[in-house]
């Protein structure tokens, strides 16, 4: 499938009402955005597709909700507050900011940068004579490490307030909330906890629209299994992820994994892959699939002197438990599904016809009500359209030609319509349109109704 260029992706978002630019009225706010009426759905689905496949479905996974702010010597413990960085340098001709490591890999792919050392990053810099992409010179500053972590504070008086940390993933509010979790579920490993929620980076350099941003949300599985069979697990994770994708209708020839080699595996992993799907720009990372070993929870146990070990109730070993991580981020899944599903063509009368084919379960709306004739068809039009509404997302349009406004519900993904005529207000009967296949069938409401959530089931 042709990619298509993100100026045409961004702009379709904030014209049809998925996306737009955060605080516009002001000038906006780098790097921020808000999701209008289709964007909320959209999201709202794919956090639901997700729920639905890995904690409903499955017969290993449980669900948690913790908070976004956690006692500072969590994130001590996890690692983040010492080295949680990324390395800047700055241009000193024009004085723009860069990740070293980014211009090393950028310059040279073959490269794997966030491997090295502060030192053997400025002397490749150096010996390799790097330009400043901005401006091609060649004097940059020394490195430093940035932690990107937003910081904020709980109490009345700001000079008195503990230091806190908005959480920069989901992961660690599981692990703390781990022994609760089995103890209360009567869980036995191997088991899963899987999280949806907001996690926020302060990156420098975000950018490809809603790809990289500093506020988003994860959704991620942390699998606890007995040390020696992560391999196994991990192996299953990796399948299940891919398939959760190919199900949702992104194309397998835009999907590739990319394991890591040794030296570009986080000091906690032993193994590691991300899914990586073919964007606008090119291929990049959309889901990380990791194997953390027991580092997180040894770390905490040892901070909070707090046992975080499993007791098998079979042989009565007692572990620390291996965790598998599958995180994936909804704005990436998001702009995925958004640039597999858009397409346009240019009809003999040079109007442009766009139609999003989505995954009837991921559409914003699943039907859309449309009174042939206003004047005749609107009170029938507006009963049917509140008995839809009981059951699935529906929307009532009644401007325009009947070929128009199929036309933009055929733009934003809608996989049916109900039109109203002069035979539905004598025999009861509605035309159901099936926008993938421009088949139009005559049906009561309650068949409509039947037929509607039979074909939008994930």
């Amino acid at each position: 499938m042709k990619a298509k260029s993100m100026e045409t992706l961004i702009n379709y978002a904030k014209n049809y009402g998925f996306v737009y630019q955060g605080s516009e009225i002001y000038g906006g706010l780098a790097n921020t955005w808000d999701y209008g009426p289709l964007g909320v759905e959209l999201k709202n689905n794919l956090k639901q597709a997700f729920w639905k496949r890995f904690v409903q479905e499955s017969p290993y996974n449980v669900g948690l909700d913790s908070s976004i702010l956690l006692n500072p010597n969590a994130w001590v413990a996890s690692g983040h507050v010492g080295g949680f960085n990324d390395p800047l340098i700055d241009c000193k001709a024009c004085q723009t900011r860069h990740r070293a490591d980014h211009l090393i890999e950028t310059y040279d792919p073959s490269v794997h940068a966030d491997g090295m050392k502060i030192n053997e990053m400025e002397a490749y810099i150096k010996d390799n004579h790097i330009p400043c992409p901005a401006c091609g010179k060649h004097d940059f500053t020394t490195i430093r490490q940035f932690n990107l972590m937003f910081k904020t504070s709980q109490g009345v008086v700001d000079e008195q307030g503990l230091d806190l940390y908005l959480r920069p993933e989901t992961a660690q509010g599981i692990f703390l909330d781990f022994k609760h979790v089995q103890r209360t579920s009567r869980l036995k490993v191997p088991f899963g906890i899987v999280q949806i929620g907001k996690s926020f980076r302060n990156e420098i350099t975000p950018g490809n629209f809603i790809f990289r941003t500093r506020e988003f949300e994860q959704m991620e599985l942390e699998f606890f299994c007995k040390p020696g069979t992560e391999k196994t697990w991990f192996d299953y994770w990796k399948k299940e992820s891919m398939q959760f994708l190919i199900d949702l209708n992104l194309h397998a020839d835009n999907l590739t994994f990319e394991d890591h080699d040794a030296s570009q595996l986080s000091h906690y992993s032993n193994m590691t892959t991300d899914i990586e799907y073919k964007y606008p720009f090119g291929f990049d990372e959309l889901w990380g699939i990791a194997s953390r070993t027991d580092y997180d929870l040894t770390q905490h146990q040892t901070h909070s002197e707090t046992s975080l070990e499993y007791m098998d109730p079979v042989t009565n070993e007692k572990y620390i438990p291996y965790v598998v991580e599958p995180s994936l981020g909804v704005e990436r899944l998001f702009l995925a599904v958004l640039n597999e599903a858009y397409t346009s063509e240019t009809l003999e009368s040079g109007e442009e016809r766009i139609n999003l084919n989505i995954h009837p379960a991921l559409a914003p709306y699943k039907v859309a009500v449309l009174p042939l004739i206003k004047k005749h068809h609107k009170e029938e039009a507006e009963k049917v359209y509140r008995a839809l509404s009981k059951h699935v997302m529906a929307v009532y349009d009644e401007a325009g030609k009947i070929g128009r406004r199929y036309r933009r519900q055929d733009a934003i993904g809608t996989p049916f319509a109900v039109t109203i005529d002069h035979d539905s207000l004598e025999d009861g009967t509605y035309t159901l349109r099936d926008k993938n296949t421009m088949e139009q069938t005559r049906l009561s409401l309650d068949e409509i109704i039947a037929h509607i959530e039979k074909r939008i089931k994930f």
